[in-house]
């Protein structure tokens, strides 16, 4: 049997005025793209009684990004992170209803409600500089 490490890091972040607006826009577009996949998700099955999967959403990202230039500033592995946290909320849902647990649908999320993001394949380990994509220049993190 192999096991495969997971490793997870969190740091503090100090960023300038410029990147935590960059920031803050990044999370409300991530919010809007959780918010549009779920729609997208609950009209689908209402309408055709067909349920709408990570890959077929994670598919049209490119798409999306022709028809609304602003998420080219988000860094694609992040939208797919959004996507496939809305996945896991849909999965979660299902377990619970199977095991007979109280279960909880995905909801909405409202203005200030979304705030990470997640790189996942950003190797770097940083001693006290961190660059983050998309979010420009290096901050302090602690």
């Amino acid at each position: 049997m192999v096991f495969k490490t997971r490793k997870s890091f969190k740091y503090r972040i100090y960023p300038t005025k410029a990147q935590v607006s960059n920031l803050e826009n990044q999370f409300s577009m991530c919010r809007y793209l959780y918010n549009w996949a779920l729609d997208e998700r609950k009209k689908m099955y209402e309408e055709n009684n067909e349920s709408v999967t990570y890959h077929s959403q994670a598919a049209t990202l490119p798409v999306l990004k022709k028809e609304r230039p602003w998420f080219k500033g988000v860094y694609s592995q992040v939208l797919q992170d959004v996507l496939k946290r809305l996945d896991k909320a849909y999965q979660n849902f299902f377990r619970r209803i199977k095991n007979g647990e109280t279960p909880g649908f995905p909801t909405f999320k409202k203005h200030g409600e979304w705030n990470s993001i997640t790189y996942p394949q950003y190797h770097a380990f940083p001693e006290s500089r961190i660059k983050i994509p998309k979010v420009g220049g290096a901050g302090d993190a602690r």
